[in-house]
């Protein structure tokens, strides 16, 4: 089974928790703090897997995590880091945000590997908090969580040459006789399902990727049948074979096939719909007249496009066909990934700072980054945590902060799941 889009989860390690620990020696009375820091947590990394060719393997597995790093132990040692996770992927696959639909990586290039999400960092152990006046401090700091997220993997074919037009046009036949590719072909009158890929060879030597995108039909690019998932296979193709009916036993209108499919590609992409194009003029073997085909060409020639006249079941003009795609490629640069959607990366929490403070309910509400990091670290139990507590309140800004809002004595301060009373 070919399936080229899904939805996982993935979450990258906690970072391990540091130690609160203290020196324990014979003859030594009372040793100072000695808390290794904990471990950091497993990244996750996305790697082209040159072996794949499909996302079949995403059907069954859906979460993904890294491991977690271990914590810190006594006699300052560090905990071990997570082992971080590696993701393969087959090249052309593109990694989006689920919630914002944003790029987060491209893997389209041999042995390329991305971070996606890293872990989280250890937390320092006591031994860090040691001063000339707090001497044996009681609390550590924990480790930071890993980060989750549910991502879009968009698999893209990579292709130099995608074939283009509406169903039971003659593509998967023209595939079949120019490359050792196998697609189901019959008379059918709805379209192939999936995407084929075959390798052209000239007898020059050179030697290309065709794609047979599946028919696309009018409506494709508001996602009528199966358009969008077909429409994003075309994006890396160089060249457009447009594959067009001129026989007239199906009562088509070739110029009208050539704008409506046409008209869809610009709706999905505007960068696409100004993708190099040859029209390929097919099923010459079973044409009733020259009328159809003569009304294609004068429509070609008006828009400066090349059209050739072809047989895909006899064979006839494929020859000439492919030498000219073959000339036209040596031209025609790489496609990368389409510029206007904005990259993203992802970066820890504990880089984002800052502070914000809400009246809800008669209560003042302290949250943010700053808040979080700080919660983490103390052991309010302990009366020298519960000092550094403060002395931190003063040194990011929210005891000042607390005073301009407004508190007064007696009233409710909340940090997280802890709640004080303020008092000058």
């Amino acid at each position: 089974m070919f399936t080229d889009y899904t939805k996982i989860i993935i979450k990258s390690g906690d970072g391990g928790n540091g130690a609160i620990t203290f020196r324990r020696e014979k003859y030594v009375a009372a040793g100072g703090p000695d808390g290794g820091d904990g471990g950091k947590g497993g990244d996750i990394y996305f790697i082209v897997d040159p072996d794949a060719n499909t996302l079949i393997n995403f059907r069954y597995n859906k979460k993904y995590k890294a491991q977690n790093g271990e914590n810190g132990s006594g006699k300052n040692c560090y905990g071990k880091k997570g082992e971080d996770l590696y993701i393969k992927v087959p090249a052309g696959t593109v990694v989006k945000d689920a919630e914002t639909g944003k790029i987060i990586a491209d893997l389209s290039k041999k042995g390329q590997k991305e971070l996606i999400l890293p872990g989280g960092r250890g937390g320092k152990g006591n031994a860090h908090f040691a001063t000339s006046t707090r001497q044996a401090p009681h609390f550590a700091q924990a480790g930071e969580k890993g980060i989750e997220k549910e991502v879009i993997l968009e698999l893209k074919l990579i292709a130099d040459v995608g074939l283009l037009g509406f169903p039971n046009v003659g593509k998967s036949t023209i595939l079949s006789m120019v490359t050792s590719a196998t697609p189901k072909i019959a008379d059918y009158h709805f379209t192939t399902l999936e995407p084929n890929l075959g390798v052209v060879k000239t007898e020059y030597g050179d030697s290309f990727v065709i794609a047979d995108i599946p028919g696309i039909i009018e409506g494709a690019s508001e996602g009528i049948g199966l358009g969008l998932k077909f429409l994003r296979h075309i994006e890396r193709t160089r060249l457009l074979l447009h594959v067009i009916d001129v026989s007239g036993t199906e009562g088509r209108n070739p110029v009208q096939d050539f704008k409506t499919i046409n008209n869809e590609l610009e709706k999905y992409s505007k960068k696409l719909s100004t993708r190099k194009q040859i029209i390929v003029a097919n099923k010459i073997d079973v044409m009733q007249d020259e009328t159809l085909f003569n009304e294609l060409k004068e429509m070609a020639n008006q828009k400066g496009i090349e059209i050739f006249k072809i047989s895909a079941a006899t064979g006839e003009g494929l020859k000439e066909l492919f030498r000219i795609v073959s000339e036209e490629l040596k031209k025609l640069p790489k496609e990368e990934l389409l510029d206007e959607e904005e990259r993203v990366v992802y970066t820890l929490k504990e880089e984002t700072k800052g502070f914000e403070i809400n009246k809800i309910d008669g209560e003042f509400v302290v949250s943010g980054p700053d808040v979080d990091r700080l919660m983490a670290r103390v052991n309010l139990a302990d009366n020298e945590s519960l000092y550094y507590f403060q002395k931190m309140l003063i040194n990011l800004g929210i005891d000042e902060a607390l005073r301009n809002a407004g508190v007064k004595d007696g009233e409710t301060i909340r940090f997280n799941d802890w709640e004080f009373a303020w008092y000058e």
